[in-house]
C-alpha cells in the first residue's frame, strides 16, 4: 500500500467514523437523560395528580354528606332573626315551668355593634332579659343556642333578684350572623 493514502484513509476510515460514532452516542445520552427526566417529572406530576383528585373526592364526598346541614343553615340564615329567637323562646319557655323562668325584655338595638361591627359579615344585636331560677335558664340558653348556632354570646349579666332571693336576674347579649 501507498504511503500517499495511509492519512486519509486513517482520517476517512478511522477518525470520521470514530468521531461521528461518539457525536451520535452523546447525542443519544442527552436525548435518553432529556426522556428520563420528562418522564420522571411526569411521573411525579401523575402522582400529585392523583393525590389532588383523592384528596378533593374525600372533600366532595363529606360535602355532599353535609349538604343537607347547609341548606338548613342557609334556610336560618335567611329568616329573620328577632322573631325567630322570640318564636324559639315561646317554645322553649312553654316547656319549662312557668314559676322558674319569666322573660322581662326583648330589645334589637338598632345599628350594627359587638363583634358585627368588626366584620364584613351582615349581623344584629338582640338582648334579652329574664328572670327565674339558675338551672331552669341554663336549660333555656342552652336550648336557644343549640336550635340557633349563629347567635354569638356577646354579653351576659346575672344579678340577685332584691325581691325574691330564689331567683336571679339575667340578661343577655347576642349577636345574630345573618345572611
Amino acid at each position: 500500500m501507498n504511503h500517499f493514502y495511509r492519512q486519509p484513509i486513517i482520517l476517512f476510515g478511522i477518525v470520521v467514523p470514530t468521531l461521528l460514532a461518539a457525536a451520535l452516542v452523546g447525542g443519544g445520552a442527552m436525548v435518553k437523560s432529556s426522556m428520563v427526566k420528562s418522564f420522571a417529572d411526569k411521573e411525579s406530576n401523575y402522582r400529585s395528580y392523583k393525590q389532588g383528585s383523592t384528596a378533593a373526592s374525600e372533600i366532595e364526598k363529606q360535602v355532599i354528606s353535609q349538604r343537607s346541614h347547609l341548606q338548613r343553615w342557609n334556610s336560618s340564615l335567611s329568616q329573620e332573626t328577632a322573631s325567630t329567637v322570640a318564636t324559639n323562646l315561646r317554645e322553649i319557655s312553654d316547656k319549662l315551668p312557668g314559676k322558674e323562668i319569666q322573660q322581662t325584655a326583648f330589645e334589637r338595638p338598632s345599628g350594627n355593634g359587638g363583634f358585627g361591627s368588626a366584620s364584613a359579615q351582615n349581623s344584629s344585636q338582640i338582648r334579652i332579659a329574664f328572670r327565674g331560677t339558675f338551672r331552669t335558664l341554663q336549660e333555656a340558653f342552652l336550648q336557644l343556642e343549640t336550635r340557633m348556632p349563629q347567635l354569638q354570646l356577646q354579653e351576659f349579666r346575672m344579678d340577685p333578684n332584691s325581691t325574691q332571693p330564689s331567683l336571679l336576674n339575667f340578661q343577655v347579649t347576642y349577636t345574630a350572623w345573618e345572611n
